[in-house]
């Protein structure tokens, strides 16, 4: 069988992030084979893993659903001082995380898995997997925005310069645009140093994924063929 280190296998298991698992393993909670387990410790199927007394299994069926998250919902597992977090609204049967957050003030298409081998390949960066955003700013735009934006823009505070990608102008203060990088905030970061202010952001597209019919606040869950094509598309074999 092979053997994978301890955070990794919680994290596929759909227990919670890996460095969420190593401070599970530092706080004691987790048995393997009945002794408490180590961090970096190597692990297979064939082990008996335990957090907080329950065992835990690799996941067999993966679940994916694309959700459609609403303006003022956090993006995040746990914050007491959120006001409404994505748990409250999806409750599905089996623990999900998310991929690649959105901020508080915008709203659309978040994909939700319960594994977290595919969760790290849609949200790496130099995998270039398309999200497409329809975005609204506060003054009037033209052909030289559309194209600054396209060409690529130079974030002064994080001293980079941002990806070409594709910008469409879609109305007098509107744009469509389509991204293949994780930069945070990275939006609001362009159209900043473009000379205008993001009032609008509404995520519609996570690589062949599309936001479709979903209302704000409703999921649905993926048929096997497009489950197929996001591990195609990640480079992961899908699990059996």
């Amino acid at each position: 069988m092979e053997q994978v280190r301890l955070n990794k296998y919680l994290a596929q298991c759909g227990v919670c992030s890996r460095r969420d698992a190593d401070r599970l393993i530092d706080d004691g909670a987790v048995l393997v084979n009945g002794r408490l387990a180590e961090r970096g410790m190597q692990v297979t199927e064939q082990d008996e893993i335990q957090v907080r007394g329950k065992t835990v299994y690799a996941v067999r069926k993966p679940v994916v659903l694309a959700f459609y998250k609403p303006f003022g919902v956090t993006c995040t597992e746990r914050d007491a001082h959120a006001e409404k977090i994505i748990s409250d609204l999806v409750k599905y049967p089996e623990r999900v995380t998310y991929a690649g957050r959105l901020d508080k003030d915008s709203e659309g298409l978040l994909l939700l898995s319960n594994d977290g081998d595919l969760i790290q390949a849609m949200m790496k960066g130099a995998n270039r997997h398309e999200k497409e955003y329809l975005v609204r700013v506060d003054r009037e735009i033209g052909k030289d925005f559309t194209d600054k934006m396209a060409g690529g823009v130079f974030l002064e505070e994080l001293q980079l310069t941002t990806r070409e990608c594709t910008v469409e102008k879609t109305g007098k203060y509107t744009f469509r645009i389509v991204l293949t990088q994780g930069v945070n905030r990275q939006i609001k970061r362009m159209c900043r140093a473009c000379g205008c202010r993001v009032t609008g952001l509404k995520r519609i597209r996570v690589m062949h994924v599309t936001l479709g019919d979903l209302k704000p606040g409703e999921y649905r869950e993926l048929d096997g063929r497009d489950v197929e094509r996001l591990y195609r598309d990640c480079g992961l074999a899908l699990p059996s």
